[in-house]
């Protein structure tokens, strides 16, 4: 069945789709943040963290077969061997604490010549925490076994 395949197709052909998110996630995973279109950041996120689910797969598997076997999963998706590398070398130690989120995006002010939405992808450190939403005041707390009894 065909459900659910329509997520993030940009506007463009798979080609070009897979090219785009191939060198985007390149220049994540060199610069550790980039700016780019708030669609293609929210298209990049989910393809980029399953590449760096792939070395960490990598990193925790016993067998040199299966090691290669996923950094060639890695290298079709990526297409750079020097990133790559570095990712499956250095950068996966930094993510092996975190259960996912490895991405995190920030909205920018819409660019100024064709007004399109922006923003930051960065890749996120492995001892960030993220940011905790304040509790509203008016929030009701979840009663106490003792308290109910009384009442």
């Amino acid at each position: 069945m065909r459900h659910q395949k329509h997520n993030h197709t940009l506007g463009v052909k798979k080609e070009h789709r897979e090219a785009l998110l191939a060198n985007l996630t390149t220049a994540l995973l060199t610069h550790d943040r980039i700016e780019t279109t708030l669609a293609k950041a929210r298209a990049l996120r989910p393809f980029a963290e399953k590449v760096i689910t792939l070395a960490k797969k990598a990193y925790t598997v016993e067998a040199p077969e299966q090691k290669l076997h996923f950094r060639r999963l890695a290298l079709a998706r990526v297409r750079d061997e020097s990133v790559v590398k570095s990712l499956f070398d250095e950068k996966v130690e930094s993510f092996l604490k975190r259960n996912g989120g490895y991405t995190r995006i920030y909205k920018l002010v819409p660019r100024y010549s064709d007004a399109s939405k922006m923003a930051i992808i960065e890749l996120v450190a492995a001892d960030d925490t993220g940011h905790k939403k304040p509790r509203r005041r008016g929030a009701k707390k979840a009663k106490a076994p003792a308290e109910e009894a009384v009442a």
